[in-house]
């Protein structure tokens, strides 16, 4: 021992695990519980949506609510309640002649509810999915919530819901305004009688709803008679694309005003809406340019305005200045398309939304390039964003197909194109038609009804549904290549 160190040296104890002290412990862990309510935003939406669809098919139900005696068919009064709620358009009677004022009262109340609602809840819902996004989806946006639509939290929804109901509100008493100028001294009507087609016609553009009660030659479903009145075209253009592309995206516009500036959802949105128009546009004046069922007769200026208007109101509102009963195939093919694309996420227009195809078009182009991510304008779209992309876009088509595979079944009389131009209408919600609709049985137009109720809110609670629920991956399977072509 050092007698330098004044420590002891003391004996080392080494105890022995017994056996079972070896064997690890178990542990019995409850998961954590998941709060699910019964009455969640989806279930909200689909059942707000269903009674107020309820309510005013009993109302348009009433005697008071049409020209004549007795009750109105529920398959007629539902029918009316259920494309004024979802602001498709569809009609299986004349509008203008068939309902009364009490009915046209009822239907202003729930193309006006149904729409500026809509566009309300979508807002707030995109917002909710922006909260459950994953981590990186939220670095990647860092800033878009604030920047777009004026809210950090989703506390500042009560404040946006005022904003987006007064600016719709502006909107619409300017247009109405507008058209009252078109429409004052017309075939002498009253004052009062002008104004209240002015608003209806205002509110129905806006909303993207297609509903015209203005006494019409031939239908009450069209705003054909104006085709050569530059003022209300365009009038009614500028509204029908103001509602087709959303608050959201008109706000990012107004605080940006530099396209730079703009996010990669505005760019998107606006080039591919663009591109559409003009598609939509071209190909019915080029199809439509000698034909004298639908624009033979027009001037030269008519059919480049009414070309325009009809490709934008084509795609989203269901406004017709020409019988699509009588266009080419080619135009029927064209717009079919058109509709099933739809406008803008969070506006009152249906289909898969623009910027679902914009985004798939992006992956497309960046494969041709060799691109391994989706990429537009300088920014990489999240594979995520493609995944639900792609499932809103299949799960579009694959309703469509069985949709109309039931409709030719039903009705085996109809042209098949006739079908599909519809039935792509009704899941639109953009309400132009070929005019098979009223000639249907029973079974096709309950048929119909669905395919509006879902083309309405399908996309949204879809669109909600796909969300994350949180930041973390449990877990990944292991990567397998497989052939492709």
């Amino acid at each position: 021992m050092d007698s330098r160190n004044p420590r002891q040296q003391i004996d080392s104890i080494i105890r022995l695990r017994r056996r079972r002290e070896l064997y690890p412990s178990v542990a019995d862990i409850e998961p954590p519980k998941r709060n699910r309510p019964i009455f969640g935003t989806t279930t909200i939406l689909l059942t707000g949506f269903a009674l107020l669809i309820l309510v005013g098919g009993c109302l348009l139900t009433l005697p008071v609510a049409h020209n004549g005696n007795g009750y109105t068919a529920m398959e007629t009064s539902f029918f009316t309640s259920v494309s004024a709620v979802t602001v498709t358009g569809h009609t299986v009677v004349d509008s203008s002649t068939y309902w009364s004022t009490f009915g046209h009262a009822v239907i202003f109340l729930l193309m006006t509810v149904g729409g500026l609602g809509f566009m309300v809840i979508s807002t707030f819902i995109l917002l909710l999915i922006g909260q459950r996004s994953t981590l990186q989806e939220r670095i990647l946006t860092r800033g878009l919530m604030r920047d777009t639509v004026g809210v950090d939290q989703m506390g500042g929804l009560r404040h946006l819901s005022r904003m987006v109901i007064g600016a719709v509100f502006l909107l619409y008493l300017a247009g109405a305004a507008v058209i009252f100028t078109q429409l004052q001294g017309l075939e002498g009507i009253s004052f009062l009688r002008s104004l209240w087609h002015s608003l209806f016609l205002s509110v129905s553009s806006v909303n993207n709803a297609g509903f015209n009660i203005f006494p019409e030659a031939p239908g009450g479903s069209s705003v054909a008679r104006f085709a050569s009145n530059p003022i209300l075209m365009i009038t009614m253009t500028v509204l029908i694309i103001l509602g087709g592309l959303g608050w959201v995206l008109l706000v990012d516009i107004f605080r940006k005003r530099r396209i730079s500036r703009f996010s990669l959802e505005t760019k998107l949105v606006l080039v591919t809406s663009i591109v559409l128009w003009f598609l939509g546009a071209g190909v019915l004046f080029l199809s439509e340019f000698a034909n004298s069922q639908t624009m033979g007769a027009f001037n030269w200026t008519d059919k480049v305005l009414g070309a325009i208007f009809q490709s934008v109101s084509g795609r989203t509102a269901g406004f017709l200045i020409v019988d699509f009963g009588e266009v080419k195939d080619v135009t029927k093919s064209t717009f079919s398309g058109l509709m099933f694309i739809g406008g803008a996420a969070g506006s009152v227009a249906g289909g898969i939304k623009v910027a679902t195809f914009a985004v798939l078009m992006a992956a497309v182009i960046s494969s041709l390039r060799g691109r391994p991510h989706a990429e537009a304008f300088g920014r990489e779209i999240h594979q995520s964003q493609l995944h639900r992309a792609l499932t809103v876009a299949v799960l579009g088509l694959g309703i469509i197909a069985v949709a109309a595979t039931i409709l030719t079944t039903l009705e085996p009389e109809v042209p098949f194109l006739d079908i599909i131009f519809d039935t792509v209408s009704a899941f639109g919600t953009t309400g132009a038609s070929t005019g098979i609709i009223s000639d249907m049985g029973l079974g096709s137009k309950i048929l119909f009804m669905v395919l509006m109720y879902v083309g309405r809110l399908g996309p949204v609670a879809l669109a909600l549904a796909l969300a994350p629920e949180d930041d973390t991956e449990v877990y990944r399977f292991a990567t397998e290549s497989v052939k492709i072509g």
